[in-house]
């Protein structure tokens, strides 16, 4: 009762929902515990599970039982079905249903790692601040990897302003590009011969740059420290944007702070969100205690030779690990001759805490004299092992065993796939595993023990316990190949066999390895535990010695077809077995299984969701409330089950803090799916599925375990001993577990694998090509669990076992016979394809599509110059063989694969393409009727490599050959079209239900066609066709004096799907007729989606607009910031109340431009505001008039743009479409979803409207015989037109020079038309200011696209193209936005912003009017105008030059224009007046832009009156000053010398000072000698003349780089005062003892006193009263000189008391004065202490002072010394006469 009541209500709820379920993974777990008792209830609750209407997929399978509680199930199985549990079918096959004994295949062919992408890596430099040394040449160096990059040098300042801006390209996989250390540097005094001193550097790895939003920072500080003393602290700061952008990013300018916020220096760290900005140093300890697995070869030549002479006696490999870590690397000692090393040693890195680093590169390497190689690399992910939450935990990691995999283990001199040991793309066999443990600590650098350099340091450990990394157990791997099919022909004529590995076990040339530890066999009290869970373990006991099988038997491919052969397993399928032992730590791989099994769910039900959305079906919000549903429950289990087994040895500090983390992430995740389950509405699907989706990230992050356990298991096809192809199976995904959850996702399970080529051959075409299609079937777990290793396999077979003599248990079986065989008839209805690659030179293809299924295969036709082709084909495969029960096949049949191939005259077929699908099955007994039968078309996602490329609409149906033969089955319609001979076609019950359709086509004109074979495009004539019909355009007769069509409109009916989405495409291809009837094709488009183009007869409702009248009340001067605009509603004609809402409208634009359009443009930052050039200041005042005007004159204000002007306008194709026309084969590049620029060969432009045809349709009201739909259309005859072209400047620009600079210059391209300007080149500048206006006169059709273009100059050789920007100024020109001439805020006849539009507001408006059918417009009194149901208020009245009042309708015209998106029917957004900013981009590098360049483009008919003259928005001249600074009096400078004559300590002052960048203006006064007191006095005066922009307060300076420059290079720098106090020396360098540095806008105002004057001016600058130079014009003060000491402070070496005068030009030069003293006003001399007798009197003091008081103990000796020599020296003198005397008796 209750199964009929289930189909009952299933039918009533599918035929209301259309919906449809996909697989539910609980089922599994209900036939595991329901078992054999609900079974028979089961099949027939599967049996009479109806499937839904249309969208059903392939494949039924169990219906929902929640196994939990049964009672549940009989509530489900009585009542209706809930229906948020119901899944929808998803479009694309990927997402196939699969049931309990097979898994889901994976399409997507090529391994995406590996392969070399494009990366830009821009970096500016601005400025660096607080640099810590004393009166330094600072420079900064920006290195990524080996490329370095210097900035200039700044001279004698500790915080240099630079703006340089560098480029590094890189052409490399993502891996090696994002493990890439960016390292900014300072150095400091570095020139040719010396290479400087390090000042502090700041390091961090491109990944993290790439990670932020945007891939970018942007004017962020990076933080200095010192590598060598990290007690040290921070050496400075250096400002700096940092971008990475791979092809196809572009980069955002983000939107503008102002200057003070950036300038606080410790908000604005260069670090990633949540980095804290006071890093610790640390310490990473990182142990290494053993290696085994190593394959057993020596990569060197001598291998051979050492072999020859010594004989297999030693190891040859010499094993060491290298490790690199934040750009340092340190290594371990060098086992020599060693297959299973031990090293016990550990290296320490000090880095800072968090580092920016994510990954530590481990490498095994074998040493060796010539060259070192690496025989496995694995990277540890810092941010898997560690989590900075509030309950987070440091880095930490085992000790852990790490697997590594690389190149195959075979022994080869020449390794071909080396680089896949170095870490690069996947590895295809294992290599080795490495014992390791991470710990980290953070130090105290106060305390004095810590070792101040960051070098790394090795140093040895103490061994580690064997059971310390778990306890090892004896795993069991088993495996048995139900088919191989589609075999490469390449390989097909040699015997293959299948070997599988597991870690270094089965390996062919590693032999058996048993383990070294002894207890392999389970404790007693294990064997209880199992005992109790009822496995015995007799057979499984005693089979220590049983030997692995890992290879299956050689055997003969036999032939499918042309491209693929077969192996020839039939009911015989070889199995083979492996014996492993490893530490047993499962807990981690089930932990990460569950968390998988949840987000596998979640995300089917979110594909389920976007495919719901996407097909427009019912009730999206129920599905994604299921989803969540499911998702919480997933959660909770989670929570039951990850706690358990927390005893087990070997678990780590990390797996407990990984437990703890996932528990807390899963149950909020859990928490945050339920609450927002009853949040999920209809309006809100979109974001809370966004929402989900980040869900999903998290989960499959927690899901991957950094520490490994078991290794993965690889499985290799060799023939003929050649290893040809692999697949590697992820160990976790095959592990047993009783528990479902825990259960890998392909444990037990039938699984599809596609074998791949290894390393580099994989990439690109070579590797889309299928070596081989393997159906195997996988079970790991432990030896004890082996009970039903074989249960989930298809059953009917027997096993057939190696005999091991009797008394022996026996072995796995080495082969499975099938008993039972079901024959079916497969039918494949293939209707048609969309959107296929273009694999030919035309840029179209020849497609067949080669079905396979088992081991036989079919094709399609071919069809003939193609990308969408409707083969509308039947195809039947007759007496299909399939092993296994037959209710088993029914709910899991085999899939099918469908290739697409493009047909070659000559040679073979190219590949296309590859999609998979699963039948639906009848069973013998089934009746084929609905719901399931006949099958509905469904599209496929078709895949090549990693990228989409088409879809294709097709039906399967596998039915089973019952006992009466092929009797029973539904007949096949016989070929209905003769002409079609054997081909069936697809049956009616399944191909689309037609109703016919009249499209109408406008063809407008042809552009930009190229050459085809090298002839010019003459005589084009346009093809639109679909399904089978079609239309011809009129011929253009002469393409190059008119590419327009004569006639404008035409029209075809045709036969087309009721379903929207199975509509086919359309064809659009354009033919050159030639002469002698011979037609050339030039180039063709599909539209794929005809959607938007489909007429729906105007909406009755949505034409309601309200009916009152609302009066918008503009004020035309209202504050930019925000506006008040005021809507009056009348309520009744009659009456004359009126009510007033207030509603707060948002300003104009985010990036709102005032003063000037240069205002605040500054070099470096994003153009956010600017106005026009202009006088705006000198506006007089108008008196008001209005009381909505405001007394202050404003300023006007244009919009800008971040990016183009189409992007924001729908590419102005509101009905006018371009279509670009391709050719040529597609690009086989990694990304083919970029569509190559280089295929474009043209344009079509015209448009589409098709609509139902029936006969009771009622003539449309705009519907007109002639013109159809498209009525209201211009006519397409050519037209004069004044371009008239703005640049304002570029930013960004891409290098050009060897300098790391260009000298730009603009050239514009419009039709025959050529302007270069070359003569206006702006020197050695990446961001030059152009403010430029080019006038160039059009014809369209003929000359419709713009294209500027900036180039270098160069003085030799052709100038180099930087990039270019191409603008359709056709469909601008036709648009309804009406983008000839951008609609202003304000109308104005003189002044700067004068109306620049040859039509006044007053013609458009009733241009508008009379075009859109509209009532309007009325100018009433008071200041209103209305316009269809609409009141506009305004202002009416203009002031002319003189100042004398007009009554105007201009203000109310234009309130109406500016406001025009609001008026009913025929409103749209008209275009602003605006600046555009548009990439510039580069032919050889597409999708890389190489800067941007700001404009914008007027457009005036040449019919109407000729307009004004241009703009001028030439850049503001810089004006000029002249700053006098008198430098009077110093006081307490430092006394830098000791006297050495007299001992007292003095200085001999003087001052410097300077104000622009360099020193080259540096003037010094005279020296004040011998201040004892600190004291000096000067009166003396320096004059800086400088050129200043106001607007953007900077200095600008014209110089020549270097002496061989060929000319002057502008710079802008901050407008800075440097003073510094220095200590004169003779014979030495002189001594600097303090500076000071003012901004001359805003600086502290100097003290009255010596006393007041504190080094507080400095270090307090924030609390100080400040002054700007320009606003005081004259100050006069003290200043405290600063220097830092030896601990990095600042402290006070000085006080100056100074005067800043600043005067302009022309006031300068009235009052001129002389430099020092000099005239004219010159200074009076200083009051000095006389020093004229010092020289005189120096000696004796100095006498007196040496002997005295410096030396006096020195002297004493000395003088007793040659006392006591000269009385030595006499004795020795008179001793031989004395003696003589003495001796003679003289």
């Amino acid at each position: 009762m209750g199964l009929v009541a289930v189909s009952g209500n299933r039918t009533c709820t599918e035929n209301i929902q259309k919906t449809k379920k996909t697989k539910n993974a609980q089922t599994i777990s209900s036939l595991i515990l329901i078992k054999r008792k609900v079974q028979n209830c089961y099949e027939i609750f599967i049996r009479s599970k109806n499937r839904g209407q249309k969208e059903d997929r392939n494949g039924d399978e169990p219906a929902i039982l929640e196994t939990e509680d049964l009672d549940r199930q009989g509530m489900f199985m009585g009542g209706g079905v809930d229906p948020d549990t119901i899944s929808l079918a998803s479009v694309t096959a990927v997402t196939t249903n699969v049931s309990n004994k097979r898994s889901k295949p994976d399409i997507k062919m090529e391994p995406s790692s590996g392969r070399p992408v494009d990366y830009q890596v821009s970096v500016t430099v601005i400025e660096a601040r607080q640099l810590v040394g004393l009166n330094m040449d600072p420079m900064v160096c920006v290195e990524i990897g080996e490329d370095k990059k210097y900035t200039s040098m700044k001279e004698s300042t500790n915080c240099p302003y630079y703006n340089e801006y560098f480029v590094f390209d890189f052409h490399v996989p993502p891996d090696v590009m994002f493990d890439k250390i960016l390292k900014v540097s300072v150095v400091h005094s570095k020139n040719l011969l010396r290479s400087g001193t390090l000042v502090g550097s700041f390091k961090m790895d491109v990944g993290t740059i790439y990670s932020q939003p945007d891939h970018q920072f942007y004017h962020k500080w990076a933080l200095l420290s010192d590598p060598d003393d990290i007690t040290a602290g921070c050496k400075g700061y250096v400002k700096c944007d940092i971008a990475v952008v791979a092809k196809g990013d572009t980069i955002k300018t983000p939107h503008k702070a102002n200057e003070s916020e950036e300038d606080d220096i410790d908000g604005n760290l260069l670090l990633p969100e949540g980095v804290p900005a006071e890093r610790q140093w640390a310490r990473y300890y990182l142990k290494i205690y053993r290696a085994e697995g190593l394959p057993r070869m020596n990569t060197s030549i001598m291998a051979n030779v050492k072999k020859a002479f010594i004989g297999e006696n030693k190891d040859l490999v010499d094993p060491y690990v290298q490790v690199q870590f934040a750009g340092q690397k340190g290594k371990t000692s060098v086992q020599k001759s060693c297959y299973e090393p031990i090293w016990n040693e550990q290296i320490v890195f000090t880095e800072m805490f968090p580092p920016l680093c994510k990954r530590i590169k481990i490498q095994l390497r074998d040493s060796d004299k010539v060259n070192d190689v690496a025989i496995g690399t694995h990277f540890l992910d810092l941010r898997k092992i560690s989590n900075d939450g509030d309950k987070g935990f440091l880095p930490t990691l085992g000790p852990a065993w790490v697997n590594m995999y690389g190149s195959t283990r075979t022994y080869t001199l020449m390794d071909e796939y080396q680089e896949l040991n170095d870490g690069l793309g996947e590895g295809v066999s294992f290599r080795a595993r490495l014992l390791i443990s991470l710990g980290m600590e953070l130090l105290d650098t106060s305390s004095p023990e810590i070792t101040s350099s960051t070098d790394v340091q090795m140093e040895g450990i103490p061994n580690i316990s064997e059971t310390a990394t778990g306890k090892v157990e004896e795993f069991f791997l088993f495996s048995s190949f139900l088919e191989a099919t589609m075999v490469d022909r390449k390989i097909g004529d040699k015997p293959i066999h299948f070997e599988v590995t597991i870690g270094y076990y089965g390996n062919e040339n590693d032999g058996v390895v048993k383990p070294k530890t002894k207890g392999k066999k389970g404790d007693g009290d294990e064997e209880e535990t199992e005992l109790i869970n009822n496995s015995s373990e007799e057979e499984m006991d005693d089979d220590g010695d049983l030997q692995s099988v890992a290879t299956t038997p050689p055997m003969k491919p036999v032939i499918t077809d042309r491209n693929y052969f077969h192996l020839p397993y039939f009911e015989r399928k070889p199995c083979i077995y492996i014996k492993s032992w490893w530490q047993d730590q499962r807990r981690r791989l089930y932990n990460a299984n569950i968390i998988d099994n949840i987000a596998d769910k979640l995300e089917d039900g979110l594909n389920d969701v976007q495919e719901i959305i996407k097909t427009e079906k019912a009730y999206p919000e129920r599905r994604l409330r299921g989803v969540l549903e499911e998702l919480s429950q997933g959660c909770r289990s989670f929570l039951s089950l990850a706690n358990k087994d927390q005893s087990q040895s070997g678990r780590t500090k990390l797996d407990k803090e990984r437990l703890k983390l996932c528990l807390s992430e899963v149950e909020a995740i859990g928490q945050q799916a339920k609450t927002m389950r009853s949040q999920v509405k209809k309006s809100t699907v979109r974001d809370k599925l966004k929402l989900a989706q980040n869900f999903l990230s998290k989960l499959r992050f927690l899901a991957e375990e950094p520490q490994h356990s078991v290794p993965d298991v690889f499985i290799w096809m060799i023939s003929n001993g050649k290893r040809i192809a692999y697949a590697r199976v992820p160990s976790k995904d095959i592990l047993y577990s009783s528990i479902y959850e825990e259960k890998g996702k392909d444990c037990g399970k039938v699984k599809t694998i596609f074998l791949r080529i290894p390393g580099k051959k994989g990439f690109g075409p070579a590797g889309w090509t299928v070596q081989s299609k393997i159906e195997i079937y996988l079970w790991l777990g432990l030896s004890r669990q082996r009970k039903d290793y074989l249960s989930g396999l298809p059953n009917g077979f027997e096993e057939n076992k190696l005999s091991r003599g009797p008394g022996l248990p026996a072995s796995p079986p080495i082969s499975l016979t099938y008993m039972m065989k079901q024959i079916f008839q497969l039918r494949v209805h293939m209707y048609q394809a969309r959107s296929l690659f273009a694999a030919d030179s035309t840029g179209l293809s020849d497609p067949f599509a080669r079905v396979f299924f088992s081991s036989q295969s079919q094709v399609t036709e071919v069809l003939a110059e193609t990308l969408c082709p409707t083969w509308d084909q039947l195809l039947v495969f007759e007496n299909v063989e399939l092993f296994g029960e037959a209710s088993e096949l029914r709910d899991d049949p085999p899939i099918i694969v469908i290739e697409l191939y493009d047909q070659d005259t000559v040679g073979k077929a190219d590949f296309m393409g590859r999609t998979f699908a699963k039948p639906v099955v009848k069973m013998a007994d089934e009746h084929y009727g609905p719901p399931r039968f006949p099958p509905q078309l469904e599209y496929y996602q078709i895949y090549r490599g990693n990228c989409t490329a088409g879809e294709m609409l097709a039906a399967f149906e596998l039915l089973q050959i019952g006992p009466n033969g092929k009797a029973d089955l539904p007949p096949i319609d016989g070929p209905t079209d003769i002409d079609r001979g054997p081909i069936l076609p697809v049956p009616l019950g399944i191909r689309p239900v037609l109703s016919k359709y009249r499209i109408e086509v406008l063809f407008w004109g042809l552009r930009d066609l190229k050459r085809v074979n090298l002839a010019q495009v003459d005589r084009p004539r346009v093809d639109i066709e679909c399904a089978g019909k079609g239309v011809q355009s009129a011929l253009i007769s002469n393409y190059r004096k008119n590419p327009n069509f004569s006639t404008l409109v035409k029209w075809f009916e045709v036969d087309l799907p009721e379903n929207e989405l199975l509509h086919p495409p359309l064809n659009i291809r354009v033919v050159d007729c030639r002469a002698f009837g011979r037609y050339t094709l030039v180039g063709s488009h599909a539209v794929t989606t005809l959607r938007k183009f489909i007429y729906r007869g105007a909406d009755k409702q949505a034409n309601n607009w309200s009916t009152t009248e609302e009066i918008i009340v503009v004020s035309m001067d209202s504050e930019p910031s925000f506006k008040k605009v005021e809507t009056v509603v009348k309520l009744d004609c009659g009456s004359d109340a009126v009510v007033k809402v207030e509603r707060s409208a948002p300003s104009p634009c985010p990036c709102v431009l005032t003063t000037n359009l240069y205002s605040d443009i500054k070099p470096d930052d994003s153009p956010v505001k600017g106005t026009k050039k202009g006088k705006g200041k000198k506006d007089k005042k108008k008196p008001a008039v209005d009381p909505y005007e405001k007394k202050k004159p404003k300023l006007d204000e244009l919009k800008v743009y971040p990016k183009e002007l189409e992007s924001d306008f729908g590419n102005f194709e509101d009905w006018l479409h371009s279509f670009n026309l391709y050719r040529g084969k597609a690009g086989d590049d990694d990304d083919q979803n970029v569509t190559d620029e280089d295929r474009i060969v043209g344009k079509f432009k015209g448009s589409l409207c098709m609509y139902k045809v029936s006969d009771d349709m009622p003539r449309d009201m705009n519907f007109d015989s002639n013109m159809g739909m498209f009525n209201n259309i211009p006519s397409n005859d050519p037209i004069n037109v004044l371009v008239r072209i703005y640049v304002i400047r570029a930013t960004d620009l891409h290098p050009a020079d060897i300098n790391g600079k260009a000298d730009p210059y603009i050239a514009i391209k419009l039709g025959k038309t050529e302007i270069k300007d070359k003569e206006n080149y702006i020197s050695k500048q990446l961001n030059p200011l152009f403010g430029k206006s080019f006038d160039v006169e059009a014809t369209f059709p003929m000359d419709s696209t713009l294209t500027v273009s900036i180039y270098d100059w160069d003085l030799v050789g052709t100038d180099d193209l930087i990039g270019e920007t191409k603008i359709d100024l056709e469909n601008r020109f036709y648009s309804k936005h009406r983008a000839t001439c951008g609609i202003t805020r304000a109308y104005a006849i003189h002044g700067y912003n004068v109306w620049r539009d040859p039509m006044k507001p007053t013609h458009i408006l009733a241009k508008l009017c009379k075009d859109g059918k509209l009532d309007g417009p009325h100018y009433g009194p008071a200041g209103r105008v209305k316009v269809e149901n609409r009141v506009f208020m305004a202002p009416t009245e203009i002031e002319d030059e003189n100042g004398l009042k007009k009554q105007t309708d201009e203000h109310l015209a234009l309130t109406v224009l500016n406001h025009w998106e609001e008026i009913p029917r025929a409103g749209c957004k008209l275009v602003p007046e605006h600046v555009e900013t548009r990439p510039l981009l580069h032919p050889d590098k597409p999708g890389i832009e190489q800067g941007r360049i700001e404009m914008w483009v007027d457009m005036f008919p040449k019919d109407m009156t000729a307009p004004g003259p241009a703009l001028d928005i030439s850049p503001r001249k810089p004006k000029k000053f002249e700053l006098r600074v008198i430098i009077w009096n110093t006081d307490e400078v430092v006394l830098e010398d000791d006297d050495i004559f007299t001992g007292e300590k003095s200085s001999d002052i003087f001052v410097r000072g300077w104000l622009k960048g360099q020193q080259e203006d540096k003037q010094d006064t005279d020296v004040h000698y011998h201040s004892i007191t600190g004291e000096g006095n000067f009166n003396w005066r320096f004059i800086y003349p400088f050129d200043y922009l106001m607007a953007e307060e900077k200095i600008v300076i014209s110089k020549k780089e270097s002496m061989f420059a060929w000319d002057e290079t502008e710079y802008k720098i901050p407008a800075r005062l440097n003073l510094q106090v220095w200590d004169a020396d003779h014979f030495s360098a002189d001594d600097f003892l303090g500076a000071i540095e003012l901004d001359l806008n805003r600086f502290p105002r100097g003290a009255k006193t010596p006393k007041q004057c504190t080094i507080e001016m400095v270090t307090n600058e924030g609390e100080m009263p400040m002054v700007s130079i320009f606003k005081q014009k004259r100050i006069k003060g003290w200043w405290p000189f600063v220097a830092r000491n030896e601990d990095d402070e600042f402290e006070l070496t000085g006080k100056v008391e100074a005067e800043l005068h600043l005067l302009t030009g022309e006031e300068a030069e009235k009052s001129p004065v002389g430099e020092g003293r000099n005239e004219p006003e010159p200074l009076e001399k200083p009051n000095r202490p006389d020093v004229a007798l010092l020289w005189f009197l120096i000696p004796f003091k100095a006498a007196k002072h040496l002997i005295c008081d410096q030396y006096r103990w020195l002297t004493i000796k000395i003088v007793t010394a040659l006392l006591l020599l000269a009385i030595f020296a006499l004795f020795i003198y008179n001793m031989p006469g004395y003696m003589v005397k003495k001796m003679l008796g003289a």
